[in-house]
């Protein structure tokens, strides 16, 4: 019976462990190769959102509190969660079972060793310079967009022709490509990246050569462009 005692009190005294043990030390350089998965939605330049919102500085930010992105879910916004390795980490675990109805439609990262090198790599590159920051082995601020103000005229839209249920994009460099309409989507980007006003341009999507979509400064703009003419 005293011997059992012991085992108890010593066993109070030892330091306790999260239910899923201790996390393992995580691996900066590893996580930036994991980083390319979220590089299609999440930016590491400052104020740059995409589908989701920038993750510069976004080491000790309160969840939801980026002023600049206006897509959070109510369920975010007020759950009082600061980002750290602990809240990171519960986070990209299970989005859904750490804060339930929120927007993230990633289903999280089951295996605890790649948390912890995209945690390290998200402490080190929230807060270093956008030109400094490395992303799965290239440089850069965020996901390989190009700036649509630098493209070259086989992307600037000269004119847009609807007829029937064809979409006829002319080009500056004097070519017409011709879309079926439910292949041709027409985008808003008022980024820093986005095209200039009133100068929108064509980008290839999917992967049989048939899609586009054509990028516009802001959507008062489409309507005006594309003309109805068969």
């Amino acid at each position: 019976m005293r011997l059992a005692l012991l085992m108890l009190a010593a066993m109070a005294m030892m330091p306790t462990v999260g239910a899923h043990g201790a996390a393992p030390p995580g691996d900066a350089q590893r996580g930036a190769q994991l980083f390319r998965a979220c590089a299609a939605c999440h930016s590491l330049a400052p104020e740059r959102n995409m589908t989701g919102p920038s993750l510069a500085g976004v080491w000790g930010r309160k969840a939801g509190g980026l002023e600049s992105f206006q897509r959070y879910s109510p369920a975010l916004k007020a759950s009082n969660v600061v980002w750290d390795e602990v809240s990171l980490g519960d986070w990209l675990e299970s989005p859904a079972h750490f804060i339930p109805e929120n927007r993230m439609t990633f289903a999280g990262i089951p295996n605890a060793q790649q948390r912890a090198d995209l945690i390290a790599y998200l402490k080190e590159a929230s807060s270093a310079p956008p030109s400094a920051v490395r992303v799965g082995g290239m440089m850069g601020g965020g996901a390989e967009f190009p700036d649509l103000k630098r493209l070259g005229p086989e992307h600037q839209v000269q004119a847009i022709r609807y007829c029937r249920d064809t979409y006829h994009v002319e080009t500056v460099d004097g070519k017409t490509e011709d879309y079926w309409e439910a292949n041709l989507r027409f985008k808003t980007d008022s980024s820093d990246l986005g095209p200039l006003g009133g100068k929108p341009v064509i980008m290839p999507a999917g992967m049989m050569g048939d899609r586009a979509s054509v990028f516009f400064t802001a959507p008062e703009e489409i309507g005006a462009f594309i003309k109805h003419q068969c």
